[in-house]
């Protein structure tokens, strides 16, 4: 009798336990809801809802062995432990959850969405069934209310104000002011032709890129638009037609020859009064929009990256607001003189010209600068470009003082304080360029002047003169005697070996920002020591033209082959880290994970420091 009742306990208690675990296998016992949405700096804050099957529990995220657990690629790198939102319930002795549970964490994506799974076990009483996984795949482009519309407003309209102060933009300015000063129409069409130059700069630079954007939404074509805006940017023909443009407008400055347009263009626009006078405005307006995208390249390529990531109207609104306020001050600049033009003239309007010639000759060396730094030439080394320009501005102190006369203009009867304090401030400004001859930083106008890589002589060399590439490479070369390398796969396998995480700089021989970035915080000691010491340094530069062997060509998923540094780099930049502008900066690991960045233009010392000391 015992034993017969004994064999019937087991057999129910045997019954129970096949129909508990048929039960868990019936359906999975937790329903997984993952979603993520974007933080800062490529971060992404991955949320897991899961909904508990009735009188089922589950574990908590520190439990020693039956820890619910969130896997992900290999590629996506996870930045935070795994933390539970829900409350949990003592039940045995033990921390657990039922009803439901909400899991956290912060990883960095390796691409657009992030695959994982999640691992779990699910007890019913005292009985536990078997592990159960659930992969996922979830996308943060369409919920990514990280940074409103208008704060993208508010920064684009300090980048259009900021713009005027850049080397691309600045040479303008003299010839804007002239063009205005030269009209002989009356003070109310004037007035009209200046609007209609603030107009045509907002519509050339909105309409087009509203297109573009239009396009890379349909098409996915960011990277062949943006290879547009790096031809005009480093191409040797686009900056020497600018720099040409410049040198013809400075001689007719200094009254070698007057611009005019053709007679039949003069008759036939005259022909219609409503429209006199507006092709100027416009090839002027054009000139200006042209010039300037080889220091709007950054604004420009992140409006172009947030039109792939969903968000639609924002690039053309952003570009709209920009715009305005970039044409702002040329409108302003154009209607000034279009008011003052009647009134007395004099020698005064003829030595402006002939200042704003010398100032549009030395800016305008930029543009065949780049094109130098960028096919390599060496024409333009350091010192040849400062000694031009050392030239150019003794000329113009000569000048202001009246000790160099040109031949239309008046003699001199004495300069006056004004004239006198401005030959002064061109002097002193002479005396500063003077020690960057035999390798003085002059921080002040990085922006303006070729690497320190291309000076023949500098005193101090050990501590300011270029590293070494450790790499074969093209002839590239890195800032502060830091050594590295100009190949991603080659710095990888670098920092393999060292046991050392990868400093990774976007950068380009036409970016104004890298060369100032790399004067005013990497030569900080604190930001160059742990560049020196603690990282393997890779420079990718997205504009050099030097062509590679054919083994190292790249064929883009459309089918282009790419067969030059630039083109190689800029593809790595776009399709690996989603960067379409200079300079940025990126923090990897050895394996290539995404550490941190990337970290754009930005001057402050510390902000940088705690950048790099974020993976130390």
């Amino acid at each position: 009798m015992p034993s017969s009742f004994l064999r019937k306990a087991c057999s129910v208690a045997l019954a129970l336990l096949c129909t508990g675990l048929a039960a868990f296998s019936q359906e999975a016992s937790v329903l997984w809801k993952v979603s993520a949405s974007p933080l800062d700096d490529g971060i992404w804050h991955v949320k897991a809802e899961g909904s508990i099957a009735p009188g089922m529990h589950i574990y908590g995220p520190d439990h020693r062995y039956n820890a619910v657990k969130l896997q992900y690629g290999p590629d996506d790198f996870v930045l935070t432990p795994l933390s539970c939102e829900s409350q949990s319930v003592s039940f045995k002795d033990e921390e657990v959850y039922f009803d439901s549970i909400v899991l956290s964490q912060d990883v960095r994506p390796g691409g657009a969405t992030l695959k994982g799974s999640i691992s779990w076990l699910a007890c019913q009483d005292e009985v536990c069934g078997f592990p159960e996984e659930q992969e996922f795949e979830t996308s943060a482009g369409e919920n990514k209310p990280v940074r409103s519309l208008w704060s993208l407003i508010l920064e684009a309209i300090l980048w259009g104000f900021a713009m005027l102060l850049t080397p691309c933009v600045f040479p303008m300015v003299p010839m804007t002011v002239s063009f205005f000063l030269k009209s002989s129409d009356s003070p109310a069409r004037g007035r009209f032709k200046a609007l209609m130059y603030g107009l045509f700069i907002v519509l050339l630079y909105t309409v087009p890129i509203a297109v573009i954007v239009l396009l890379t939404r349909l098409l996915g074509g960011d990277a062949i638009t943006a290879d547009i805006f790096n031809w005009l940017s480093t191409h040797w023909l686009p900056n020497l037609l600018f720099f040409a443009v410049f040198f013809v407008f400075a001689l007719s400055f200094f009254g070698a020859f007057e611009i005019t347009l053709p007679a039949s263009w003069t008759t036939a626009t005259d022909a219609k009064s409503a429209k006199g006078g507006l092709a100027g405005v416009f090839f002027l307006a054009l000139t200006l929009v042209l010039v300037s995208f080889s220091c709007t390249g950054p604004i420009v390529g992140s409006v172009l990256i947030q039109s792939t990531r969903g968000v639609f109207i924002a690039p053309v609104v952003t570009m709209l607001a920009f715009s305005l306020a970039f044409a702002l001050p040329f409108t302003l600049l154009a209607l000034f003189p279009s008011l003052i033009g009647k009134l007395r003239s004099g020698s005064w309007l003829g030595s402006v010209k002939v200042v704003l010639g010398f100032v549009e000759l030395a800016l305008g060396m930029k543009f065949l600068s780049t094109a130098d730094q960028t096919y390599h030439w060496h024409i333009l080394d350091r010192e040849v470009y400062l000694a031009i320009w050392i030239a150019i501005f003794i000329l113009l102190t000569l000048y202001l003082l009246g000790i160099l006369r040109l031949r239309h203009g008046e003699a001199s009867k004495g300069i006056g304080p004004f004239r006198l304090l401005l030959a002064g401030g061109v002097l002193a400004f002479v005396i500063y360029l003077i020690p960057g001859m035999w390798g003085a930083p002059l921080k002040a106008l990085s922006g303006y002047l070729p690497p320190m890589s291309t000076q023949d002589f500098v005193i101090g060399a050990d501590a300011s003169a270029p590293g070494d590439p450790v790499s074969d490479g093209p002839q590239l070369s890195l800032p502060h005697g830091l050594s590295g390398y100009f190949s991603l796969e080659e710095g990888l396998e670098a920092a393999k070996a060292q046991g050392k995480p990868v400093f990774v700089d976007i950068t380009g021989h036409g970016c104004v920002n890298c060369r100032e970035m790399e004067a005013r915080v990497w030569s900080d000691p604190s930001v160059l020591e742990r560049l020196r010491n603690n990282f393997v340094i890779v420079a990718l530069y997205t504009d050099d033209k030097t062509r590679l062997p054919e083994q190292q060509w790249l064929t883009t998923p459309g089918g282009r082959q790419l067969k030059t540094v630039g083109s190689v780099n800029a593809q790595i930049a776009r399709s690996r880290f989603e960067v379409n502008a200079q300079p940025n900066y990126l923090l990897l690991s050895p394996e290539g994970k995404v550490l941190a960045g990337p970290r754009g233009y930005n001057l402050s010392v510390p902000g940088f420091v705690e950048f790099l000391d974020s993976v130390l």
